[in-house]
């Protein structure tokens, strides 16, 4: 019997020495309002205009990032990682403009959203009720704590975020080690 897959939650390494921060500016390249939410929804995105990214603090840049919205940002190479591992129906780039750098980064958008939180394994779970007073959001979580997934609820999926959390990216250990491999500066992996 083969051993389960190994899942992670890709964080933003914080700890990274004089980082950059970045921030979604909520607008288009062409002076559009954007929704800064739409890339945690797990649908593909036809946007006419680039969204525009800012930096909320000066420092050295990284090959991924996310900003106070969960919005994952990946340079060019991480998107060249990506592109040999037949994830389209996963993930996609999106053309981001980032204010002051010349060279291309995107938005990575997960296009999948599983319900796979074992939310007996996790420390602590917290779900919407309806006397929290926000009917849409009924059953979702407000609060994890340790969150652990169901492997067998992955649906071998390599990229995702968990149903009613989708703040949180979710990789495979396949994609964990090809970033790890190619040294992508900004990571931080948590098993969960």
């Amino acid at each position: 019997m083969s051993a389960p897959n190994r899942y992670f939650e890709l964080r933003d390494d914080m700890l990274f020495p004089d980082r950059w921060v970045l921030e979604q500016t909520g607008f288009d390249d062409q002076g559009r309002q954007s929704d800064v939410w739409q890339f945690t929804r797990g649908t593909p995105l036809e946007l006419e205009g680039r969204p525009v990214l800012g930096i909320a603090h000066p420092g050295q840049a990284l090959e991924f990032s996310l900003t106070a919205m969960g919005t994952p940002v990946v340079a060019q190479r991480v998107v060249s990682l990506f592109e040999p591992l037949g994830l389209q129906h996963e993930v996609q780039f999106i053309p981001a403009l980032l204010e002051g750098r010349p060279e291309p980064y995107f938005l990575l958008n997960a296009l999948r959203i599983i319900r796979c939180i074992d939310d007996a394994r996790c420390e602590e779970v917290r779900r919407w009720e309806p006397m929290h007073g926000n009917p849409r959001r009924v059953g979702e979580y407000r609060n994890v704590v340790g969150l652990r997934v169901d492997p067998a609820k992955m649906e071998g999926a390599q990229v995702l975020r968990p149903w009613g959390w989708r703040g949180t990216l979710i990789v495979s250990e396949r994609i964990k080690q090809v970033m790890e491999q190619a040294g992508i500066t900004g990571t931080k992996f948590v098993e969960v």
